[in-house]
Order: C-alpha cells, then sequence, then structure tokens
C-alpha cells in the first residue's frame, strides 16, 4: 500500500471519528441551562434592536446604581397555555412545564422550567400545530423557535409575531440530523 493510501485512509479514519464524536457524545454530555423569565418582558424594543441586545442591557443595568427610576408599565406577563413534557419513546425522555406567556404588549414568550430531555445532536425546539390524536405535528404549520439551549434546566424562547396562537398547539424537541423527535409537549 501507497503511503498516499495510507494518509487518505487516516484523514478518513479521523474524519468518521470527529463524526462520530459529534454525533455521540450528546448523549453522555448534560448541557444545563438556567435562564430567568426575560427582565424584557414588558420593555418597547426600539426597532433599531434585538429582544436579545434589550435583555443584555436590562441585565447590565441591574447590576448598576439608579438615581431615577421610570414606572413600569402595567401588567404582568400572563400564562395563556402550559402543558407537560413526556419523551417520545424509551430512548428519548423528556420531562418538566412549558408554557405561553402574553407578555402584554403583543409580544409571546415560550418557557420552559424544570426541564429535561434526552441530549442528542442538534435538537430544536418547534412550536406545531396538534394533529387529530392531540400530537403536536411537524407536517405543516411548526414553527422552529431555533436550537434547543440545553437539555437541562429553565430557558425561553421568542415566538414570531405572525405565529398563529389561536390554534391547538404543542412542543416538539426534534433531533434535525435523524429526523427524529425526543419530546412533546401539548399545550392547553
Amino acid at each position: 500500500m501507497s503511503t498516499t493510501s495510507k494518509t487518505v485512509i487516516a484523514i478518513g479514519g479521523l474524519l468518521a471519528l470527529a463524526i462520530a464524536y459529534w454525533l455521540i457524545s450528546p448523549l453522555f454530555i448534560d448541557n444545563e441551562v438556567d435562564e430567568a423569565f426575560p427582565l424584557s418582558a414588558q420593555a418597547d424594543v426600539p426597532d433599531d434592536m434585538t429582544q436579545e441586545e434589550v435583555e443584555a442591557e436590562m441585565e447590565a443595568a441591574a447590576g448598576s446604581d439608579v438615581e431615577e427610576v421610570e414606572a413600569m408599565p402595567a401588567g404582568d406577563p400572563v400564562a395563556t397555555v402550559q402543558g407537560a413534557f413526556a419523551g417520545a419513546d424509551a430512548a428519548h425522555q423528556g420531562q418538566g412545564d412549558a408554557t405561553i406567556y402574553d407578555l402584554g404588549d403583543g409580544s409571546h414568550v415560550l418557557r420552559f422550567e424544570d426541564f429535561e430531555v434526552t441530549n442528542g445532536p442538534d435538537l430544536h425546539v418547534y412550536l406545531a400545530p396538534l394533529d387529530a390524536n392531540g400530537v403536536p405535528s411537524l407536517e405543516s404549520g411548526a414553527v422552529d423557535l431555533g436550537q434547543l439551549k440545553g437539555n437541562i434546566g429553565d430557558q425561553n424562547y421568542t415566538i414570531p409575531a405572525d405565529f398563529d396562537l389561536d390554534q391547538p398547539l404543542g412542543v416538539v424537541i426534534y433531533c434535525q440530523p435523524f429526523h427524529v423527535t425526543f419530546a412533546t409537549a401539548a399545550l392547553s
């Protein structure tokens, strides 16, 4: 066997090991998060800023001395629907609560509390309509709220303003590479 062939095989083997590690390691590594309920839940977000930028500025201001305090807008966030997570099967388990909050300014946030799910590669959070059996379905009308921030802990996801919340909904934790559902929560 030539040196070139050995080099190609070695590089291929290293690449295969890297891919295998990326796919398998989440099963043995937990990623914990602990997000507080958004400080900016009642804030007016300027057109030139994102919700995350407003949140960062509010967190920085919370740690500094404040000379003048303006009155906060009236009304607290209101939980509109909630549900409990359940695993999809024996290998993919999930638990905890999912709640959609109306923030009082027309925006909504999906919050997970006491959340835990089997970890996996490239897990995403979907808000999805319920099918005829009352199970969240990704078949039509689902929205990807982004990559799961952690497989353990409290976390928040902003719901797009144009998403129809006036339908029976559920949450799906979904593995993108393998097209596998890890956990679901029907909301009511």
